[in-house]
């Protein structure tokens, strides 16, 4: 079974990525480098990441922060995993702000964790893109999106494309000169030019996004 890389040269996906669009130039140049190689490289565990994605649901960072360091600190342990949650009952959850329906995650997180259904970071290595997103998806409260920022910012996969999420449609919407954002569909298939460096794309099509905003901003001062 082949073990996936995390990561991939950001300075060889740029160039790959400008030479199969030449729409990315003008951008890539008024951006910069974009790199997260950092975050790939250091240790993960698989079940904690997932219990904080649940816990950041719909929050802002800060509100989201502030819950998580209370249920960090009523289990005595800064790492989500099943024995860490069973310390705490679901009243003393939401005591600490924990949602009753991101409490059922929670518990439904713990329960597969123990029963070995979520795979381990080295198990995640040996797992292509859509076999980690069958795995961790039956989870309540992980939706694929979830599985996708883990796979593009923890285990650096070359090659995903979000197309669900709003910002990368609204950066491929001001990419391509157009009068709304793609749907999803349009978008995994203007998306096909971007293999297999997709995610690098999206990290580009986020900061073009971020660009509108800030000149938005900037015109209503």
């Amino acid at each position: 079974m082949a073990r996936h890389k995390r990561g991939f040269d950001a300075a060889v996906a740029r160039r790959a990525l400008v030479k199969a669009d030449p729409a990315f130039a003008p951008w890539i140049r008024k951006i910069g480098p974009i790199d997260y190689s950092s975050g790939w490289s250091r240790p993960f565990d698989v079940a904690d990441a997932l219990a904080r994605a649940i816990l950041y649901q719909q929050l802002s960072g800060k509100a989201a922060a502030t819950i998580v360091g209370r249920v960090e600190a009523a289990m005595a342990e800064p790492r989500f995993h099943h024995r860490t949650l069973a310390r705490l009952s679901d009243a003393q959850l939401r005591s600490c702000g924990v949602s009753g329906n991101k409490t059922m995650a929670l518990r439904d997180l713990a329960r597969r964790e123990k029963a070995g259904e979520i795979p381990d970071s080295r198990r995640l290595q040996y797992l292509d893109d859509d076999a980690i997103v069958s795995a961790l998806v039956p989870t309540r409260g992980i939706g694929r999106w979830t599985v996708e920022m883990m796979l593009m910012f923890r285990l650096g996969r070359p090659d995903v494309l979000p197309i669900d999420d709003l910002g990368v449609r609204q950066g491929a919407m001001l990419l391509d000169g157009l009068p709304e954002m793609p749907h999803p569909k349009a978008l995994a298939l203007r998306g096909r030019v971007w293999a297999p460096y997709r995610t690098l794309a999206s990290f580009y099509l986020w900061r073009i996004a971020d660009f509108r905003k800030e000149a938005v901003k900037r015109s209503q001062s």
